[in-house]
């Protein structure tokens, strides 16, 4: 069969991995023509791209789709859509507020909000662990952090599902629907509300935080604050979410890996779920002048997908790539990327995914997912599933 990759290609998004090995054997620089983008697929190649924000820019944003792509794209990703010098003022100014002791003391919450989802659905034996688990989790964690009202967060849950799914009966596509815009502006015109309330009457809480956030004179402007708002619902939520998925079903198609998490390993099934199965798999780059790799010319002003789903199955980094193995070193896992767009909230959705696994487990025992019902998300970046029907066993 001939070598084909996109991102929108439903069958690819159902199990990326095969076409993946056979990128980095067969075309490690990859050229799709009809959805115009350049792909590399190699770990050394991907984090050399990361590193070099000179060549490979990130201005034009970290998703292809059009409403995404362009010179507006910081409107979406905020600082991450930003090169020097840009991006390190906003970057700086974003981490006075988003501290890891904001994170650290927000610990007790996280866990009190994980136990309040969980526990409705035990008595009944039968949950979703998407649409009554992990979709509300992370979004409430998030709502916690910033300082969004608890009467305001059901509204800002379906905001940020609307933004971050397209209708699979829709078919494949590489835009937004209009819901999805829509929803995007609803959001911006909340947190604008919002961020004027809290100007007004600071709180312990990352808006406050954002609001008092200082480098000698500067300040982030409001529009800049409600763009990381906006940010935390791709960087901050749907991240999480996909990514507790993604550990509860392969933690299901691996009984032998399911029982060691179950008995204590909560951080290493984490940890090689992020490496195994990663909510991100492409970050998009732009070039800004000719880079040549394996003999292969990209020209200037080209769109590149960094594939770091592919990179963290690379055989010559990790050893039986495709095994899903707690006992791995995934130090060299690119589920944050790297360089300087590292995720800045890569602390926090590693202390979100713990404590969650870490609640539920302890009271389910054990559980069987119906995969007949399982149903995937739709998205050209990211991986995992809007439905996991289970049923547990919780324990006595």
């Amino acid at each position: 069969m001939d070598l084909f990759y996109s991102p929108f290609d439903f069958a690819i998004q159902d199990d990326p991995y095969p076409v993946y090995a056979r990128l980095r054997e067969e075309s490690p620089v990859y050229r799709n023509e009809n959805d115009d983008f350049w792909a590399l697929s190699r770990h050394a190649d991907v984090v050399a791209a990361l590193k070099d924000s000179s060549r490979f820019s990130s201005v034009n944003g970290l998703r292809i789709e059009a409403a995404f792509w362009g010179p507006d794209a910081e409107k979406f990703f905020s600082f991450v859509a930003m090169d020097p010098p840009r991006h390190s003022r906003m970057r700086g100014l974003v981490s006075r507020a988003f501290t890891q002791k904001r994170i650290q003391e927000l610990g007790p919450r996280i866990r009190e909000i994980a136990r309040a989802c969980i526990e409705p659905h035990l008595e009944n034996g039968t949950f979703d662990l998407m649409t009554d688990f992990a979709a509300r989790f992370p979004t409430d964690v998030v709502s916690e952090l910033v300082g969004v009202p608890e009467s305001d967060r059901a509204l800002v849950r379906d905001l940020g599902m609307a933004i971050m799914y397209r209708d699979e009966a829709a078919g494949p596509g590489d835009d937004l629907p209009p819901e999805a815009l829509q929803a995007i502006g609803a959001l911006v015109g909340y947190y604008t509300e919002l961020t004027i309330a809290r100007s007004k009457e600071r709180r312990d809480d990352l808006l406050s935080g954002l609001l008092d956030a200082a480098e000698d004179e500067d300040r982030l402007t409001p529009e800049e604050i409600v763009g990381v708002l906006i940010l935390l619902v791709g960087a901050g939520i749907e991240t999480t979410m996909l990514m507790l998925g993604n550990a509860w079903h392969a933690a299901w198609t691996h009984p032998e890996e399911r029982a060691r998490a179950f008995g204590g390993r909560v951080e290493d099934w984490v940890e090689e779920t992020l490496r195994y199965d990663p909510s991100t798999q492409a970050l998009a780059r732009s070039t800004t002048e000719e880079v040549e790799l394996h003999g292969v010319t990209i020209p200037a002003d080209a769109r590149v997908l960094l594939l770091t789903g592919s990179a963290n199955r690379d055989a010559g980094v990790f050893t039986d790539p495709d095994r899903f193995d707690l006992d791995r070193d995934t130090s060299a896992s690119l589920a944050f990327g790297n360089g300087r767009h590292h995720c800045l909230g890569a602390n926090l959705g590693r202390l979100e995914a713990r404590i969650a696994l870490q609640e539920v487990i302890d009271v389910v025992a054990d559980y069987e997912i119906d995969a007949d019902q399982a149903k995937r998300v739709r998205s050209s970046n990211n991986r995992g599933f809007a439905s996991l029907p289970t049923r547990i066993t919780a324990r006595k």
